[in-house]
C-alpha cells in the first residue's frame, strides 16, 4: 500500500518528564474476519508514575528488546485499554509481567470473548481515575457510542492522551483510495477532526459530551498525543476549542 511507518518502531521516545511514545508496527483494520488492504500505525504512551510504576496506555504488540527499555524506566504496572478497540496486545505483555493490572474499557472484555483474544482483565476503568494513578493521572469518559474511549491528562507534563476521538493521519503516508476518503473525512493533518463514526453519537450524548470536553478544557493541556496520525506538540488548547466547537 506504500504506507509509511513512524520511524524508529519499537523505540521509547520522551515527550517530557517521565511520558514518551513508543511507535510501534502496521496493524490492519478487519470486518466480518476480512482483514482490509488498509495497513494503519500504532502508538502507545507509556506514563512514568511517581512511584515508579508504568502506566501503559494502548500497549501495541510485544516486543521483547522494548520490554527490557521499559523495565530500565520502572515497572510495567498498569495495561490501560481506553477503549474497546485498543486491547488486542495487552494479554501479550500480561505474560511478560505477571504483576501488572490489566485494566478493561467498557465493552472490552465482550470484544476479547467475541474474538477469541487471550487476555484476562482484572480491573475496570471508571469515570474517575482509580488510586493507583490519581496522583498523577486524570480522566474521563467520552461518550460516542460504540466507540466510546476514556481520556487521559498526565498532570506533571500537561499532556492530553486520546486514542481515536481526534484522528490527525498525515497525507503522504496515505496511497489511494484511502488519501482521498481521509481527505473527505477532513481527519488530515495538520487539521485534524472527531473520528467521523464519533460524530453523531457525540451529538446524540450532547450533554454527557459537553461535560467531558469542558473537563478537557479545564485541565488546559499543552500538548495532545493521538493513537494515529500526527500528535499536536504545540498550541493544544486552540486545537481542543477548534475541533470540539
Amino acid at each position: 500500500m506504500g504506507a509509511t511507518l513512524y520511524e524508529p518502531i519499537n523505540v521509547y521516545k520522551p515527550l517530557a518528564l517521565n511520558i514518551g511514545i513508543v511507535d510501534g508496527p502496521f496493524e490492519y483494520l478487519t470486518v466480518a474476519g476480512i482483514r482490509l488492504p488498509l495497513p494503519f500505525t500504532t502508538r502507545m504512551t507509556v506514563i512514568c508514575l511517581a512511584n515508579g510504576d508504568l502506566f501503559l496506555h494502548s500497549p501495541i504488540a510485544f516486543n521483547e528488546k522494548l520490554a527490557a527499555e521499559l523495565r530500565a524506566l520502572g515497572t510495567v504496572r498498569h495495561l490501560v485499554s481506553p477503549n474497546q478497540f485498543h486491547y488486542a496486545h495487552i494479554g501479550e505483555w500480561a505474560k511478560a509481567f505477571p504483576d501488572a493490572i490489566a485494566w478493561a474499557s467498557p465493552g472490552a472484555r465482550q470484544r476479547a470473548r467475541a474474538r477469541h483474544v487471550d487476555v484476562n482483565f482484572t480491573k475496570d476503568l471508571d469515570s474517575h481515575p482509580p488510586e493507583e494513578w490519581c496522583r498523577d493521572i486524570d480522566q474521563t469518559l467520552i461518550p460516542g457510542g460504540i466507540f466510546k474511549e476514556f481520556a487521559f491528562f498526565h498532570e506533571p507534563s500537561r499532556t492530553l492522551v486520546l486514542t481515536d476521538t481526534i484522528i490527525n493521519l498525515e497525507l503522504d503516508k496515505i496511497t489511494q483510495p484511502w488519501r482521498a476518503f481521509t481527505k473527505l473525512s477532513g481527519m488530515y493533518y495538520p487539521h485534524g477532526q472527531i473520528f467521523f463514526g464519533m460524530r453523531l453519537p457525540l451529538q446524540l450524548q450532547k450533554k454527557k459530551a459537553e461535560t467531558a470536553i469542558k473537563k478537557i478544557q479545564a485541565w488546559r493541556p499543552e500538548r495532545i498525543v493521538l493513537s494515529h496520525g500526527r500528535c499536536f506538540d504545540e498550541n493544544a488548547d486552540e486545537v481542543i476549542r477548534r475541533i470540539f466547537k
